[in-house]
This record gives structure tokens, C-alpha cells and sequence, in this order.
């Protein structure tokens, strides 16, 4: 038997408020036009927003209605905290026209940089993913819904993480739960004994009891929090990438994913390769599928292939995919639609992979 250890951190943590709002930015700037491009960062801090990077648009941009975008994805998520209050913002509004240079490249769909992305499925669960990741996204997913939604709820506060360690089987199957650990900002006049109660709820909700017979729980070890989100820590775009894939079980590539066009292969082959890894998973029924590609920039076909089956390299595999799909960027965003008609945003929080209303999670290869 060995362990393996999962986190995931809820749309309230400053690093996801970052890449929240900088995937929302570029909806806008995309304005469902393949041609346009965006490449956004955001900082975070006590009421305090700064938006960085460059653009391409054929939409007149409207910087108050960019500011609204920041107040209402701030407001939408929660914050309404004497440190971090949608209400309260200073935007810093810093974004520009795109660089000629890169144009060149990217203008003509060949790659927006250079780079290697990862596709990675398993056969765990219904959501080809690792099962310590997984169960993290639906605890907090839960616990912010409950927030929103029950007022039982009303003195859990957005900022959230969660940790899971499994136990498995040495021939990789998941046998059970070790330790759940779960750290969740609350209201100043809340007792640690509600705090608990509520999250043991939560976690009973979303996680099978038979994973759970043997778990240990650690709800708030440190006993409070209640200063968090971006008043507590900094939050920046790009900084969830592990959050984002699959939680430490496969690599990630050289780049994170929000506030970028889809012709930056950073995201796009990243999703690209996700579908390749789980559809072959399903075909063929291997336990894992590892997928690699590689592009260069302003270069249409990839630079690289490779794929990993139950951890061996198929060859054949490999050549079924050259020949059958298109893995220009493209190729990849008129597969899923990507920025036109898919908003950015519709990934962000809990995980980039393993939701079944994704268009890469989709078994059509």
C-alpha cells in the first residue's frame, strides 16, 4: 500500500480570484471573435485590484465596463469584507495592445508561444481523474454552493482549501481515505464547533461513506480563520496550476491557463490533450493514459507526440491520433469552441478537467 495527497482551493482564494477575473476580462475582449487575443494577469491585495498584459479586439474597449466586470466577479464570489469589498475596490487598470512580434505568428494560427502541455485520464472514478483531486474540488464546490445558497451556512466566508490523502493498493487502485484536512475562512462570532459541524456535513454530502470509514479529519487545525482572501494573502493569475490539472498525479506543462486566447497552446493543447488521455482511457480501458505535446511559436503543427499507455509508450496509439485529429491550434479551437461560443470562464474554479458540461470532456474521438 502506498499514499498519494491531492488539494484544491475554493473560487474565494486569492489565486482564484485572480484567475477569475482575468478569464472573465478576456471573454469580454475576445467578444466571440477567434481572431482577437488576450493575455491577462491579475494581482490581488487588500482592496486592491491591478490588471496587467496585452490585448487584440475589434470591440472599442470600455475600461468603466472592464472595472464592473472586476466589482461584479469580486461581488458574485462573496466578498463583501471590511479588507476586500467589491464595492470598495481600487482598479488599477494597466492592459495594452498586443505586441506586433507575436502577432506574426499567431495571426496565421500557428502557436502563441512555444511550449509542452500534458493530457492525463485514469480510470479511478467516472471522472477519469485522481480521486485525492476530485473529491477536494467537490468538497469545496459544496461548501461555496452551501454559502450561497442554505443559510444554515451563513458564517462560512469564501476563502477555502481542502487536502486529501488516499490509500492505495500497490497495483494503483484507490482503496480509502487517510486524512481529510479542510481549512475554511469564517465569520469573527462563529464558534470552531460550528465551523466543524458544517464542513463534516459538506464532506458526508460528497464523499461515498465507505471512503470514509477509516479517515482522519483536520477542519481549521490552526483554530481560527477569519482574516482571509486577498486581506490575508496576495493573490496572483497562474499560481493554481496543480489545482488546475491533476493534482500532483501527472506533470503540467510550462504554462498556466487563464486569462489566455486559445491560440496560446498553453491552455488549448493543454485541453486538447485531456481529451486525447480520457478518450483512449475509455476505449481501450488502460488504467492510466499520459499524452505530451510540444509546439513552437508561429508554428502550425506540433513540434512533438508522445503517449503513454499504463506507463509505456503506444506507437500505435500515437499514430492513430497524427492521423485522425486536427492538433493545430485551429484544429483545437473550433473542436471545443473555444472563446467563440465558450467563454473562458466556464473552467476556472475547481478544476480545469474531470466536469462533464466541458467540451473536452466530451468521448467523441
Amino acid at each position: 500500500m502506498y499514499q498519494f495527497t491531492s488539494e484544491s482551493v475554493s473560487e474565494g482564494h486569492p489565486d482564484k480570484i485572480a484567475d477569475l477575473i482575468s478569464d472573465k476580462v478576456a471573454t469580454y475582449l475576445l467578444n466571440n471573435e477567434i481572431n482577437n487575443r488576450t493575455a491577462i494577469e491579475t494581482l490581488v491585495t487588500t482592496n486592491m485590484v491591478t490588471l496587467a498584459g496585452e490585448y487584440k479586439t475589434n470591440i472599442e474597449v470600455d475600461n468603466n465596463y472592464i472595472d464592473e466586470i472586476v466589482r461584479q466577479t469580486v461581488k458574485e464570489i462573496g466578498y463583501e469584507q471590511s479588507g476586500f469589498h467589491w464595492k470598495n475596490l481600487k482598479i488599477y487598470n494597466e492592459l495594452h495592445g498586443q505586441s506586433e512580434d507575436i502577432a506574426l505568428g499567431t495571426d496565421t494560427f500557428g502557436a502563441g508561444d512555444q511550449g509542452i502541455m500534458f493530457g492525463y485520464a485514469c480510470n479511478e472514478n467516472e471522472h477519469y481523474m485522481p480521486s485525492p483531486l476530485i473529491y477536494c474540488h467537490k468538497i469545496l464546490e459544496s461548501l461555496s454552493d452551501s454559502r450561497k445558497n442554505d443559510s444554515e451556512y451563513s458564517i462560512i466566508r469564501p476563502d477555502s482549501k481542502a487536502q486529501i490523502t488516499f490509500n492505495y493498493a500497490n497495483t494503483g487502485e484507490p482503496i480509502d481515505i487517510d486524512k481529510v484536512l479542510v481549512s475554511t475562512q469564517h465569520s469573527e462570532d462563529s464558534s470552531q464547533d460550528q465551523v466543524k459541524e458544517l464542513v463534516h456535513k459538506t464532506i458526508s454530502k460528497v464523499v461515498p461513506d465507505e471512503l470514509l470509514k477509516n479517515a482522519e479529519y483536520l477542519i481549521n487545525p490552526t483554530g481560527r480563520f477569519v482574516i482571509g482572501g486577498p486581506d490575508g494573502d496576495t493573490g496572483l493569475t497562474g499560481r493554481k496550476i496543480i489545482v488546475d490539472t491533476y493534482g500532483g498525479a501527472a506533470p503540467h506543462g510550462g504554462g498556466a491557463f487563464s486569462g489566455k486566447d486559445p491560440s496560446k497552446v498553453d491552455r488549448s493543447a493543454a485541453y486538447l490533450a485531456r481529451w486525447i488521455a480520457k478518450n483512449i482511457v475509455k476505449r481501450y480501458n488502460f488504467k492510466n493514459v499520459l499524452v505530451q505535446i510540444s509546439y513552437a511559436i508561429g508554428v502550425v503543427q506540433p513540434t512533438s507526440l508522445v503517449i503513454f499507455t499504463d506507463g509505456k509508450i503506444n506507437e500505435n496509439i500515437i499514430q492513430q491520433v497524427k492521423n485522425q485529429v486536427d492538433l493545430s491550434p485551429l484544429g483545437i479551437i473550433q473542436r471545443f469552441g473555444l472563446g467563440c461560443p465558450t467563454p473562458l470562464d466556464i473552467s476556472t474554479n475547481y478544476g480545469h478537467f474531470g466536469k462533464e458540461h466541458l467540451p473536452w470532456e466530451r468521448d467523441d474521438f
